[in-house]
This record gives C-alpha cells, structure tokens and sequence, in this order.
C-alpha cells in the first residue's frame, strides 16, 4: 500500500508542476524553461541520494540498467520539451488531458513489451481515459 501513497503524491506534485510551470513559462522560451526545471530536479535528487545514502550504488549498476536508465532520461526530457512547449502554446486545462493520454500510451506499451495482463478493468480503464481526455479537451 505504501506504493499508492507515493503514486497520489505524484499525482498532487504533478498537478502543481502543470499550474506552476503555466505560470512561470509565460514570456520565457519553453525550451530554457525545460533547462531550468531540469537543473532543480538534477539537483533535488542527488540531494536526496545523499540524504539516504543510495550513492554507493552506483557501482552497482549493470550496464543493461544504465541503457535503459539513459533512454529512460531521454525519454523524459523529450516529454518535458514537448510538454513545456504545449504549455506555452496552450491552456493547462487542454494540455494537461492530452499528456495524461501517456497512462494509455503506458498500459499498451506494458502489455506488449513487459507481457503484463490486459484484463477486463484495464480495457475499460483505458476506454474511459480516452472518452475523458476527448471530453475534456473539445
């Protein structure tokens, strides 16, 4: 149950991200933005590395888990890129929707690359995301 917990929280920050980014990016360039952003994330989580000890574990880490990781970085800057751009352009209440679409995007991707189970609720799940990201956003 302690992963639900850290999911709701990432839930909260995430919604705070959307509203604080929408209102610092106006009249700066979406891209330094993302730059800015990315350096006080940088920067908070080696500070919390630190604070719990994990920076043993580097040497630890298999050159398998470091490609993906990298991919994994890149991956989330190109998100991050597009994401601030979409914001500047747009407004949150229409792009935040949009980039929830990742969550089908994700099951998808899930069921074909991981082989996790595509049940019944998660179909459903996935329909009902999608009729509400379309809701919300015509």
């Amino acid at each position: 149950m302690t992963w639900f917990i850290f999911a709701l929280g990432s839930a909260v920050f995430a919604a705070l991200t959307s509203i604080l980014a929408k209102i610092g990016i106006e009249g700066v360039n979406s891209n330094l933005a993302t730059a800015i952003r990315t350096v006080v994330v940088v920067a908070f989580a080696w500070v919390m590395v630190f604070i719990t000890g994990g920076q043993g574990g580097i040497k630890e880490i298999s050159p398998k888990s470091w490609l993906f990781l990298i991919l994994s970085g890149l991956a989330t800057g190109a998100s991050w890129l597009c994401y601030y751009r979409a914001l500047q352009m747009g407004e949150a209440s229409k792009v935040v929707p949009i980039d929830k679409l990742s969550v089908i995007i994700t099951l998808v991707l899930a069921f074909v690359f991981l082989h996790e189970k595509a049940d019944v609720k998660s179909v459903i799940g996935c329909v009902l995301i999608g009729a509400g990201t379309l809701l919300m956003v015509l």
